[in-house]
């Protein structure tokens, strides 16, 4: 059974992206079109803000390409040195909170050891950062320019020092049109759609809508999160799947209860 999953491909220790790799042990031939791109920004001023640890009482990621704008930003000020001679043992000194294996895989990658790794969403990672100690020293957000406000106000709202940066913008792939074309061409009108974020939503969903005509009441729509699972109810479409954490394996098992029987999973 066909199944398309709109996110960028990742590769795993195998070299095989692991959503990819999931769903074929449940039988499901999955093709990934990225549908997003990402500009970056202010990388000065995060490298800037990186070599003062002291600064800072630990960090936050919530996005995989908010951990690539460190280390972008480290590569282009010629800090990397830096980082790997000193600083990178002093931010280990300090909690690093993020949301989701990927993001937490990026964390590892460049040295630092992640905290909340299974929060599922931006909501569930702030109750766990309230839930530890913490110093007076502000948190370091780097983030997206479409960042929802749950996090910062629950931290507000607890009286947690927060210091948000914008370190890059989301925009539309350029080939989302062609390559959605391309695959409806080849493969026909697949099983179920995944969805990976509100911004997926709304920079695919046209094309989908045009290519698909009136078998869009056939399609298993399937959301990776809640979030984005309201981006396609708030755009008309039923959910048949939203998975329970942001994993291959959670959105593996949901997506095959879905395609089994009627109803959302």
């Amino acid at each position: 059974m066909k199944v398309l999953l709109l996110k960028d491909p990742k590769e795993d220790d195998c070299g095989q992206d692991p959503y990819v790799k999931e769903l074929g042990l449940h039988g499901l031939e999955a093709t990934l079109i990225p549908v997003l791109a990402f500009e970056f920004l202010c990388l000065p001023s995060l490298s800037e803000k990186l070599c003062h640890p002291e600064d800072f009482g630990g960090l936050i990621f919530t996005s995989p390409r908010a951990v690539e704008a460190v280390k972008l930003s480290l590569e282009q000020s010629n800090k990397a040195q830096a980082w790997e001679r000193s600083l990178r043992e002093k931010w280990k000194a300090r909690p690093v909170y993020v949301v989701g294996d990927a993001t937490a895989s990026l964390v590892s990658q460049i040295g630092l050891r992640a905290a909340g790794g299974r929060c599922g969403n931006a909501e569930k990672l702030a109750e766990y950062i309230c839930s530890q100690e913490s110093g007076p020293l502000p948190l370091l957000f780097p983030c997206g320019t479409l960042k929802r406000e749950v996090l910062p106000q629950m931290l507000k709202d607890k009286g947690l020092p927060l210091e948000s940066i914008t370190v890059y913008e989301t925009i539309p792939h350029p080939g989302i049109q062609g390559n959605l074309n391309s695959y409806y061409c080849k493969q026909g009108i697949p099983a179920s759609i995944t969805f990976f974020s509100p911004s997926g939503v709304k920079y695919s969903l046209e094309h989908i809508r045009e290519l698909s005509g009136d078998s869009m009441e056939r399609i298993k729509f399937a959301a990776i999160g809640p979030t984005t699972a309201c981006a396609l109810a708030a755009q008309g479409l039923h959910v048949s799947c939203t998975a329970e954490s942001p994993t291959p394996q959670a959105l593996a098992a949901g997506m095959r209860k879905a395609l089994q029987q009627p109803g959302t999973c």
